[in-house]
């Protein structure tokens, strides 16, 4: 095996400030320090008047960095972004057929629950393999519609919602969470976003956003599954929306250190100009990765067509021969080696692909990344590939193999 043929091996000199490239929970701003959970509500009931209004905040803040529709409910509900999409599929799901666009690990289990769990006897499922989006054919207006707005798993994102008819009769899903704050959400064609505070503003976990439409409440309000619903899925009582979730009170208790923290998230946001600057930023750093591959020789982007890459969960490949001659087995022992490497080095901390992903690095390139971390990163990706390749080939050439 040739696998160190031509490779610079010298030690990058800078380092990135910061390390942490997880793509969720993902690196807090910049400049933050415990020192800004200190005004903190702690001790204290949610349901009380000031640690109520600091939910009350977060949710009145979102809406309006977010630009969401004045029309549009927000609330603030359990299981973080999980939580948001399973509540409403389990609600609101069955009063008509659904097409489900699957194109990573998270879309495929909205259509494993949908088919497998709701037993939905009319949902269609369009999938595509990791690096693709499905078949964007318009979906039938009469029929609901789940997917991602970004595959936080395969790093390929929507760059349009033209699938979406403008007068549909059936509601359109959107599971936001790592687009959110980062990409432009079309909200005319969207009636359920969600989101979790972990993801572009850097938040703690825990706690997912749930956004509706004036036509979701509509449906909500018109429709009874008649299934079983625990607590902490119910968005209704009495045929009516429980209003109190959107407007600060909680499903179950919150933590205020938490709310704490997402406030002094979006304090940021705005202090740096709101969502066009959140915006600006995760797309440079995009551009400095894409600089960056297209001279690497050795990566490239899971995701296929240059229009729906993600600027958030940055999704690379090895495509290098000998790897690609390397069994599933190899080839996934090696990528966990070279995010070792990197992590072992104190230079990216948490930056292997997803377990169900293919083989490779994924490199969360959210608002509060700085760009000059990504092009600290970038060389030292260059440095521990021609590690892993030197590693691999001593393993070829020793006895034992």
């Amino acid at each position: 095996m040739a696998a160190t043929a031509g490779l610079e091996r010298a030690r990058p000199s800078v380092r990135p400030g910061n390390p942490c490239f997880s793509s969720g929970p993902c690196a807090k701003r910049p400049g933050w320090s415990l020192a800004a959970l200190e005004g903190a509500l702690l001790g204290r009931s949610h349901r009380a008047r000031d640690p109520h209004a600091r939910i009350v905040e977060v949710i009145e803040r979102s809406k309006a960095v977010l630009g969401m529709p004045a029309d549009w409910r927000l609330g603030v509900v359990p299981g973080s972004d999980t939580g948001a999409v399973e509540m409403v599929l389990w609600s609101v799901l069955g009063a008509r057929g659904v097409d489900v666009l699957v194109w990573e690990s998270f879309s495929k289990e909205w259509a494993t629950d949908i088919v497998s769990q709701l037993k939905l006897p009319d949902a269609r499922i369009r999938e595509a393999d990791y690096g693709r989006l499905p078949s964007l054919e318009p979906v039938n207006p009469s029929r609901d519609a789940v997917f991602v707005w970004n595959g936080t798993t395969s790093g390929v994102r929507l760059s349009h919602a033209d699938f979406i008819a403008d007068d549909r009769e059936g509601l359109a899903i959107c599971d936001a969470t790592s687009a959110a704050f980062a990409m432009r959400l079309p909200w005319d064609k969207l009636d359920v976003v969600t989101w979790s505070w972990q993801k572009v503003l850097g938040g703690e976990a825990a706690h997912g956003m749930l956004a509706l439409s004036p036509r979701a409440v509509a449906r909500l309000e018109s429709w009874d599954s008649g299934r079983p619903m625990p607590k902490v899925f119910r968005l209704t009582k009495g045929g009516k929306l429980i209003e109190g979730i959107f407007k600060g009170d909680t499903i179950n208790t919150p933590s205020m250190l938490c709310v704490e923290d997402a406030l002094d998230g979006l304090r940021w946001a705005e202090s740096i100009g709101g969502l066009d600057a959140l915006v600006a930023r995760s797309e440079a750093n995009l551009a400095a990765v894409a600089d960056w591959v297209s001279t690497s020789g050795w990566a490239g982007f899971l995701a296929e067509d240059p229009a729906t890459r993600s600027c958030t969960s940055i999704c690379l490949k090895i495509t290098v021969p000998w790897f690609a001659a390397m069994d599933a087995a190899g080839q996934a022992r090696a990528a966990k080696r070279l995010a070792a490497i990197l992590e072992e080095e104190g230079v990216a901390l948490d930056v292997a692909s997803y377990r169900d992903a293919p083989p490779g690095l994924r490199i969360w390139g959210g608002a509060t990344v700085e760009t000059a971390d990504i092009k600290a990163l970038l060389p030292w990706l260059d440095w521990a590939f021609a590690e892993l390749a030197v590693e691999l080939a001593h393993e070829e050439a020793s006895p034992a193999k």
